[in-house]
């Protein structure tokens, strides 16, 4: 069993740097908007502001700063309520005609109060546009809570920003580039200077130029102190669609798709507590049991945690021939530790045997089977054949979509034929009310129909007619579709994603990224970061990156030294990151040496891309 592996390193890859300072940050400054608003305030909060906000100020830290009651954002404030209302906000419209609706409310019945808008993690033109319309603008104070990084363990920091990706890759909306510039640029000034920056996709050029730009204004001088992070890899989601769209595998992975993660902690029902009450957990490097399974291929994992099981009750065991003073240093020392870790162990058991039953009513093998034929490219027409099955048996509206899209975007679009009879037949089994996100799905690239007689080879020859337009800088109407081509046979040709295994994969003792996927497909975008780290840029790489239609880009800022922050990298995933391309580059890490330290706009999966694209509930 290669557990040891996950917990410690092979080679030396240097600590990550002690990110509790981004949370001392956030917590002083949101402290010191709330004293800004001295006496007895009652305070709303946004629903998805609440669990980062748990991490960073909880209950009586506000308590403390007389924040007497708490509620959630489109609660109405009661009779009771204070004479100041502070409002915790995303900086969204609809919110601002909840708040105005309020404040003209109290005009109306004479009431007089104070009121305070704090937009996380900034505020935009068109929220102050709604409140000056609504005639609210002068009556109410706003500032900003530059919130923009909640760390959720000692190497994974999320922006929590899920709308991330479907404004932008969907609604081209640009709005939330300067949050990740921002983002950028705080963690160069406490953790850089970043000396080697590489990069692929429009948005991550966009915010890597906003971000130097910020750099330049800023003039803050980085030089001369140590740093600890020497690398930033900045990945684009719609780069590989197809990692995010598979089924995962690893625990971490399976535990966020059966039970899924929110920021960081997990609520297990009474199925995996064995008890008629649910528990939150949280899910981080301090829970010991956790650490060791987090990479692993889930068929290792009930292994792993039955020897760990034998081993602690070994540890109880050894009170049996002890005297008093043995006895007393026991209870005193070690007996709290084995109750937490006996406490974690029958959790974690409890969620492997909860995934088993839900995974077996799902036939789950044989829709990873479905999936690898997919990319391999094997099979296309019994695979369809299983789609059809799955759509027309309405497992699952969520699955029955990626399973379409995974085929659409390994195939380069699907045949006409193919596309209208899938569509028909999923609006007849799931309901109409899906035809909208059927038209998303188009347009972001994920569900498309081949032209008529379009073949690859034809749209490869376009594609390079079209680079040295767009090397002119005409970037074409005609660009802009074939943008949305996924050209993934020929890329994952020329990278070996697939791997040639003679006999058995070994899945207990992986030899490379494709464990993450059962040793069927090495992740596209990790297979982008480790060639690229390894060369030190995207030299030859040529065809790849015709091939990727990305906008990509490298730099380095003076002599490389050979320090430890050389072999820190903060891959930075813009429009989410999913926790099997965390194992599988700190698989990489492992192996070169490197420490990942991950930023991501949000955590993504492919449940989320899929509900991010729906336009009715699924």
């Amino acid at each position: 069993m290669s557990v040891s592996v996950s917990g410690s390193s092979r080679r030396d890859a240097p600590d990550p740097p002690d990110f509790g300072i981004l949370k001392r940050l956030a917590r002083d400054q949101l402290i010191h908007l709330l004293e800004q608003l001295p006496g007895r305030k009652d305070l709303f909060i946004e629903p998805d502001l609440m669990s980062p906000l748990d991490r960073i100020a909880n209950v009586s830290v506000l308590k403390q700063h007389e924040v007497d009651k708490l509620y959630r954002v489109e609660t109405r404030p009661g009779p009771g309520a204070s004479d100041q209302l502070c409002f915790l906000v995303r900086p969204r419209v609809r919110t601002m005609r909840y708040i105005a609706d309020i404040v003209n409310a109290d005009k109306m019945s004479g009431r007089s109060r104070k009121y305070k808008i704090i937009f996380s993690p900034q505020k935009f033109y068109a929220c102050e546009m709604v409140l000056e319309e609504e005639g609210v603008y002068g009556d109410v104070t706003c500032d900003e809570w530059s919130f923009y990084l909640l760390p959720l363990d000692e190497d994974i920091i999320s922006m929590e920003l899920p709308e991330f990706f479907r404004d932008y890759f969907l609604e081209g909306d640009h709005r939330w580039i300067n949050s990740v510039a921002r983002a950028l640029q705080l963690l160069n000034s406490l953790y850089g200077p970043f000396n080697r920056a590489y990069g692929i996709g429009r948005c991550a050029k966009m915010c890597y130029e906003l971000w130097r730009d910020l750099e330049e204004e800023s003039e803050s001088d980085g030089q001369g102190r140590k740093a600890e992070i020497g690398n930033i890899f900045l990945m684009d989601r719609d780069i590989d669609y197809v990692t995010a769209l598979c089924s995962q595998v690893v625990y971490e992975g399976l535990v966020d798709d059966t039970f899924r993660i929110k920021c960081g902690s997990v609520d297990f029902g009474p199925e995996v507590t064995s008890s008629d009450k649910s528990i939150k957990v949280l899910l981080n490097a301090q829970d010991k049991i956790f650490n060791q399974i987090r990479n692993e291929h889930f068929s290792s994992v009930f292994g792993f945690l039955s020897q760990k099981s034998r081993n602690l009750q070994a540890q109880y065991d050894r009170r049996q021939g002890m005297d008093i003073k043995q006895m007393k240093n026991f209870v005193s020392q070690e007996l709290k530790g084995l109750k937490q870790e006996h406490r974690l162990l029958s959790l974690h058991i409890g969620a492997c045997e909860s995934i088993m039953k839900k995974k077996t009513k799902q036939d789950f093998q044989e829709m990873i089977k479905v999936e690898h034929a997919l990319l391999e490219g094997f099979d296309i027409r019994e695979s369809t054949s299983f789609i059809e099955e799955h759509i027309d048996r309405q497992v699952s509206p969520i699955e029955s979509l990626r399973l379409m899209c995974l085929l659409s975007i390994t195939e380069n679009g699907l045949n006409p034929k193919d596309y209208r009879s899938l569509k028909t037949q999923y609006l007849q089994s799931y309901g109409p009310e899906h035809l909208l996100t059927f038209h998303n799905l188009k347009r972001i690239g994920l569900l498309t129909e081949q032209a008529a007689g379009e073949t690859l080879t034809a749209v490869e020859s376009r594609v390079s007619k079209l680079v040295t337009d767009r090397a002119a800088g005409k970037i074409t109407d005609a660009f802009n579709s074939l943008a949305k081509k996924s050209n993934f046979r020929a890329i994952s040709k020329k990278l070996s994603l697939i791997p040639r295994v003679d006999g058995e994969y070994n899945l207990k003792v992986p030899r490379d990224m494709a464990y993450v996927f059962s040793g069927a497909y090495t992740p596209l975008s990790c297979k982008i970061i480790e060639q690229v780290l390894e060369r030190r840029g995207w030299q030859g790489l040529e065809e790849v990156l015709r091939l990727l239609n990305g906008s990509e880009f490298s730099m380095a800022d003076g002599a490389m030294e050979d320090g430890a922050a050389q072999r820190v990298v903060l891959a930075v995933f813009i429009g989410g990151c999913s926790y099997s391309e965390m194992a599988a580059l700190r698989f990489v890490g492992r192996e070169r040496g490197y420490r990942f330290i991950f930023l991501t706009t949000g955590i993504t999966s492919s449940s989320r891309v899929m509900e991010a694209m729906a336009e009715h509930k699924v």
